[in-house]
């Protein structure tokens, strides 16, 4: 029986083979890379296993390119020198979907300097959102609103208790029908050995395993804030004081490269006001059950402690928006200026269009006060360059889709989707 849940990243994949040489399918171990690529490969090989293969490539990186095409070659970055080999094999064919590459850690530049622009499309795969997990209904499409549609949508059943479990769980296709306890289990067990083995295999530097956790520590108590390196620093030392700055940037950047972090960059609009805009960017996990395991919390002392669930929801909303605006050709990015004007999520098309979002667990007043600040917000913004935006929205954790008689759609993220 096929138990191939669907990807939004299928019709990329697929749409990315028709039109270039390769397709380099990068993203997080565990988020489902190798199945996704299986849809649509004609033969494998699986470099993280087959050590008969990874000597294969070691004599000659050709002999592991041999095979009906579109071929599969996981965890490519294990023999990196098939980099070149890929591209050359691409160019000599002369046809597109020659070839799908998988990587669960980017490479240093060095290894891919020659870029493959051109003949090999990177596309980013995460852990699944709540649609692909089959809890979103679905029923309010980035795409819509991105051409000004409005919002309907009716109330997926969702309630916060079970927000927070599925925050817990996370997005891990393996575990998606497992109890919550072994879901947790093996996101704590994913957690310890990123810090204990696969920091090490990245680059063969060793790191210590107990720092590591310190600073994932860090990044999960300030999740979904702009908290400044000396912030970060500070806490990850503790009562022992301030890590060396630069052991902390060292340390995010290698998380960053096994794509356990990602950075939510800021939005630079023209503004009309005086007001200075803030650039630093948020840090996320790529999924915000990592954040929960690194805090070594769960769902009962979630749900009595919704301040800090709230940034927890915050960077789940934004991983969903991120993976539904990356098949609409948009990224997510936040505002932030110096009068204390903050928007949570501002994804842009590369058509230019764009929508702005407050992320919010509930409650009327506080949904009647993130619409406001977009209402702000849109004021302070310069449309006479960037355009009006397509939507104003709040995105909240339960009930049904609306528009506001003020032009402010209210949005649960249970019917949330591409």
């Amino acid at each position: 029986m096929d138990t191939y849940r669907a990807r939004v990243v299928d019709a990329e994949l697929t749409e990315r083979l028709s039109s270039l040489g390769a397709v380099l399918i990068e993203g997080p171990r565990a988020c489902g890379k190798t199945e996704t690529a299986r849809r649509r490969a004609a033969s494998e090989v699986l470099l993280d296993v087959d050590v008969a293969a990874i000597e294969a490539a070691a004599l000659d990186p050709r002999l592991v390119l041999a095979g009906p095409r579109p071929r599969l070659i996981d965890e490519w970055q294990i023999a990196p020198t098939i980099w070149n080999h890929v591209r050359r094999a691409s160019d000599d064919a002369g046809e597109p979907g020659q070839f799908i590459l998988t990587g669960s850690s980017a490479p240093t530049d060095d290894i891919t300097r020659h870029s493959g622009a051109g003949r090999i499309s990177r596309l980013r795969m995460r852990p699944m959102s709540l649609l692909e997990s089959g809890i979103s209904t679905g029923d309010v499409s980035l795409r819509s609103m991105l051409r000004s549609v409005g919002v309907s949508g009716r109330d997926s059943g969702l309630v916060l208790g079970d927000l927070i479990e599925w925050t817990c769980r996370g997005g891990w296709p393996g575990t998606v029908d497992e109890s919550l306890g072994r879901s947790c289990r093996f996101v704590r067990d994913y957690l310890d050995e990123v810090r204990r083995a696969d920091l090490r295999h990245l680059d063969g530097t060793r790191r210590d395993p107990a720092l590591v956790l310190q600073v994932l520590r860090s990044l999960s108590r300030n999740v979904s804030t702009e908290a400044s390196s000396r912030t970060l620093a500070a806490d990850a030392g503790g009562s022992g004081g301030p890590i060396d700055p630069r052991t902390l940037k060292s340390y995010v950047g290698v998380l960053e490269r096994v794509f356990v972090v990602e950075t939510q960059l800021a939005w630079a609009p023209q503004i009309r006001s005086r007001s200075v805009l803030r650039k630093a960017p948020k840090l996320h996990f790529v999924d915000p059950s990592l954040a929960v395991a690194a805090l070594r919390t769960g769902p009962d002392q979630l749900l009595s402690d919704l301040s800090t669930y709230g940034l927890l929801f915050k960077s789940l909303v934004v991983r969903d928006l991120r993976v539904y605006a990356q098949a609409n050709d948009a990224d997510v990015r936040h505002y932030r200026d110096n009068t204390g004007l903050e928007v949570d999520a501002i994804v842009q098309a590369f058509d230019g269009s764009w929508m702005a979002f407050e992320i919010k667990l509930g409650g009327q007043q506080r949904i009647d006060e993130a619409a406001k600040n977009l209402l702000r917000f849109r004021d302070r913004v310069d449309t006479s360059t960037v355009g009006e935006p397509s939507k104003l929205g709040v995105i909240t954790a339960t009930g049904y889709a609306i528009e506001r008689p003020d032009g402010v759609a209210v949005i649960p993220i249970g019917t949330l989707g591409p």
